[in-house]
């Protein structure tokens, strides 16, 4: 009796047992249904949020290559395009100069190189600043800064365009591996460095997460790369030994030319324009400015409608039989004769080689065709005069942007009543551009209309958005 009793006793402390333990069972996985879902659920929308929020300037980090020689006189380039306020990075130089913290409101922080001392540098007659300047990579992302998408460099002369560096970065998952640049427009050197590899001077663009994978590789790559040329190219060897290739963006422009860079400027692919470089062996933007006052001039264009900027558009004054060829922001060129589109396309070329000797040195990585040597067979050109916002207009829209152009110089060419040089000014009318390039989808170049002239000697044109089955021609 006694057994049966301690027996029942038994049975009910394990019936309170498990009757508890059901309880504590069923509570928890209420809470987990009902709460944690919850928690989970925000944290990964908010992870999600921050995974897929707009790229912006905050995002992205400058590495800025330079020297106590050359800052200078090259920091008013960065001055043009550098935001204080919006911005991060540095520029990096050999010594710290004098004059530093007198800039620091205006320009990047100053950042002094690391010791490159120990690496061999073997490349006969080049110079071994290319180690301390490759470095710049690894030495920006020591910086640590927090919330960064996207690491850029360049040279101290390459000229950036924000908005459009943005935009175009805007099409790419800054969460993956990303190396962005472009080739020369020389195609011997691209031959003799690599079609494989970002030139430095036109800058380049890599994810986070690759650049911190890349900045502690990097030394060990510079160990194995003495006999490379320039920082661009140890960059690429390190890439490559990570198994990362290039992906081409044409809106960064290396400018291995020298002269007039008119037909690059005039046939810009439908990329947005990220950068410039090599402006210094390369004539004024625009004639009779020196070439700062000419960059200040094409960045009163980039504030008003950057995405835009020397974007071509097409279109015909059917009553004159003229073409009519408009780089938004930069020139605008009119060609007395009827000409099929992918002629106009073509790049003039109005410059020379980087390289002397001919040959090779002479040959181009882009479509170009040849420049009439007498001027006045040339097409008439007039230069982007002022950018100004229009409440009104003749054109279709009823605001927008108004541009003007004007001849700059005079050619001493014969004019008669049916030539373009007879006009003295052309009216651009056109609507800003918001966002056209992001997301990496297909772009469509627009079209234009030739509009009643106000007068004999102004020509007025609008741009708009071609039809669903529009040619131009």
């Amino acid at each position: 009796m006694q057994f049966l009793q301690l027996k029942h006793h038994s049975l009910s402390r394990f019936t309170i047992f498990i009757v508890i333990s059901s309880v504590l069972c069923i509570s928890y996985l209420l809470t987990s249904i009902f709460i944690f879902p919850n928690i989970k659920s925000a944290d990964l929308s908010a992870s999600s949020n921050a995974l897929s929020s707009k790229t912006s300037l905050a995002h992205i980090v400058f590495g800025i290559a330079s020297s106590e020689k050359s800052w200078g006189t090259r920091k008013d380039y960065v001055r043009l395009w550098w935001r204080p306020k919006e911005m991060r990075g540095c520029v990096f130089l050999d010594t710290y100069p004098p004059y530093a913290k007198m800039d620091q409101a205006e320009f990047p922080p100053v950042c002094l190189s690391g010791d490159t001392s120990h690496f061999r540098y073997t490349y006969r007659n080049g110079l071994r600043s290319a180690i301390r300047i490759a470095r710049v990579v690894s030495e920006t992302v020591w910086l640590n800064y927090t919330n960064v998408r996207w690491f850029v460099f360049g040279d101290d002369d390459t000229i950036f365009f924000p908005e459009n560096l943005v935009k175009m970065l805007c099409k790419y998952d800054h969460g993956l591996w990303y190396y962005i640049g472009a080739n020369s427009e020389s195609v011997v050197q691209n031959k003799i460095h690599s079609y494989g590899m970002a030139f430095g001077g036109a800058g380049f663009a890599i994810s986070y997460p690759l650049a911190r994978v890349l900045a502690k590789v990097l030394d060990s790559c510079l160990h194995r790369y003495p006999h490379l040329y320039g920082s661009d190219a140890r960059i690429q060897a390190c890439l490559a030994e990570l198994g990362v290739g290039l992906t081409h963006e044409p809106g960064f422009h290396q400018m291995d030319i020298r002269g007039s860079m008119h037909g690059f400027l005039a046939s810009h692919p439908l990329q947005p324009l990220v950068s410039l470089h090599h402006l210094e062996a390369l004539d004024p933007v625009f004639p009779q400015m020196t070439p700062l006052e000419a960059l200040q001039h094409l960045f009163g264009a980039v504030r008003i409608d950057s995405e835009r900027v020397v974007q071509q558009t097409v279109c015909y004054d059917r009553w004159f039989s003229w073409t009519v060829s408009v780089s938004w922001g930069y020139a605008v060129e009119i060609f007395p004769h009827h000409m099929f589109l992918l002629d106009v396309l073509r790049v003039q070329e109005t410059y020379g080689p980087w390289r002397e000797g001919g040959g090779i040195n002479d040959v181009y990585a882009v479509d170009t065709v040849g420049y009439d040597p007498d001027r006045c067979r040339r097409p008439a050109v007039f230069f982007m005069h002022k950018v100004m916002y229009s409440s009104s207009s003749s054109s279709s829209s009823s605001s927008g942007i108004m541009s003007s152009y004007r001849a700059m110089g005079e050619d001493n060419c014969t004019v008669d009543s049916v030539s373009p040089r007879k006009l003295k000014e052309i009216r651009v009318y056109s609507e800003k551009k918001e966002n056209e390039f992001e997301g990496g989808g297909g772009r469509r170049r627009e079209c234009c209309d030739v509009l009643g002239s106000s007068s004999g000697d102004v020509m007025e044109v609008a741009i708009r958005e071609c039809g669903h089955q529009e040619l131009i021609r």
